[in-house]
């Protein structure tokens, strides 16, 4: 049975995917005021797992990381560089694919989060008050210009 955080956080995958399923629209074209809640919501699900889980875990390690964390941040900046430009299909795609791959690094048995719940034991729902109070991540503008990386075709 998952426990308290990753029952918390796999829910927050869930309404994370379910808002970018959201953002296309039936034409194909791509509603930015939902695709912005989406944008919001996962920037500030990582850094959750960032800012809050990944320094805990380490510090119930005694400062050793979990074997997971260097796949987890590579993907969250994966993830991030994909938040940078205006969304089009291709990149929700994209987005898509990669969160299909990432999200079962963290969820189920032997995941980041059934890893947290066992090291935090009864301290789990405290890391879930924690989690919950995270502030939202200060958004910027898309950026479209000349220093953006270009994307493989």
């Amino acid at each position: 049975m998952p426990g308290p955080i990753e029952t918390f956080l796999t829910a927050d995958h869930s309404r994370i995917d379910g808002l970018l399923a959201q953002a296309k629209r039936g034409d194909g074209s791509i509603d930015p005021d939902v695709y912005a809640t989406f944008r919001q919501a996962l920037l500030r699900h990582i850094a959750m797992e960032e800012k809050i889980l990944l320094p805990y875990a380490r510090d119930r390690r005694g400062g050793e990381p979990l074997p997971v964390a260097w796949a987890l941040r590579k993907d969250h900046g994966a993830i991030a560089s994909l938040l940078v430009p205006s969304p089009t299909t291709a990149i929700c795609a994209e987005l898509r694919a990669l969160l299909a791959r990432h999200n079962p690094l963290e969820e189920g048995a032997g995941g980041l989060y059934a890893t947290c719940d066992d090291l935090a034991g009864d301290e789990a729902g405290e890391i879930v008050a924690r989690l919950k109070g995270q502030p939202e991540v200060p958004m910027a503008a898309h950026y479209n210009g000349p220093l953006l990386r270009k994307r493989r075709p």
